[in-house]
């Protein structure tokens, strides 16, 4: 089980220094991947009697990509995960460019976690249809899978249209993984069929391990080995005890996830020490569990 830290986005600064030193400082503990979630621009909810939405426009939310071409210049080995980003508002073709980049500059260490969103706001700025972005989506992993690893590409289907062109740099991994958030039953249905992993919103519990075997049986169903998809869990520290991490960790290494996210997000720490110092506790209480 590779164990990674969840970036704690809302409460980064978007001073570059403290954001270099704490992403060093999680690669130098041991952590192995480092996750980024993403939203191009927040609603102001004054103007929105009842919005329920958990980010607004007076949340920080740095754009992954630009976000990791940062990050491949000032790490080594971390891999970097956007978990997830919402891939129907974005275009296609310029999503594989820019993830092939991140690819190319970090030496192969980028792993694409997306998902098809629920904030409407974002869709209508960035002239995006929100009511067929399920479906959109799936036609966009087929885009970005022959862009990823053919130099020229035709494809012609119901919502992209290219003829005789390819990207340049390819990337180093041919194809990047790509992982999806989400757990409606469409959404385990798709990932069981055409996912490289999963990030689950889940505990792990009874309902988790229900919902992730159903997963697993989506994927025999559609002829993959369920061992092939890959998952990966979290764990918000926040108000929690280091007993209640292990706990958690040693339950979701049961279950058989890959990965396991460490969330620090919430806290209300300072950026970037209050969040470093929950993150080295959980790295010792891991390695004494034996759970890394």
């Amino acid at each position: 089980m590779r164990v990674g830290v969840t970036l704690p986005q809302t409460e980064m600064s978007s001073d570059p220094i403290a954001i270099r030193d704490y992403v060093q400082a999680v690669e130098q503990l041991g952590y192995d991947h480092i996750k980024s979630l993403d939203h191009v621009l927040g609603a102001n909810a004054v103007s929105r009697p009842g919005w329920q939405g958990p980010y607004d426009h007076t949340d920080l939310i740095h754009e992954p990509f630009v976000l990791f071409g940062y990050l491949a210049a000032i790490t080594q080995g971390i891999e970097l995960v956007t978990g997830v980003v919402i891939l129907p508002q974005r275009q296609t073709v310029l999503v594989a460019k820019q993830v092939a980049e991140i690819d190319v500059l970090s030496g192969g260490r980028m792993r694409l976690g997306i998902g098809i969103g629920w904030n409407d706001v974002e869709f209508e700025a960035l002239g995006e249809n929100f009511n067929d972005r399920g479906r959109r989506s799936e036609e966009q992993l087929e885009v970005l899978r022959a862009l990823w690893t053919q130099e020229l590409v035709t494809y012609d289907g119901k919502w992209h249209k290219i003829t005789d062109a390819g990207i340049n740099p390819l990337p180093i991994q041919r194809p990047i993984p790509i992982w999806i958030g989400g757990g409606a039953e469409p959404v385990l249905r798709r990932i069981a069929r055409i996912a490289d992993g999963w990030f689950p919103q889940l505990q792990p519990d009874d309902n988790g391990r229900a919902v992730i075997s159903r997963l697993r049986g989506y994927a025999s169903e559609a002829g993959r080995d369920p061992g092939e998809i890959g998952i990966d869990g979290t764990i918000a520290v926040l108000g929690r005890s280091e007993e209640e991490w292990m706990q958690d960790a040693l339950a979701w290494r049961d279950i058989g996830v890959t990965h396991l996210s460490v969330a620090t997000r919430g806290s209300g720490l300072a950026f970037p020490d209050g969040h470093l110092d929950l993150i080295r506790r959980f790295m010792v209480a891991a390695r004494a569990a034996g759970v890394v």
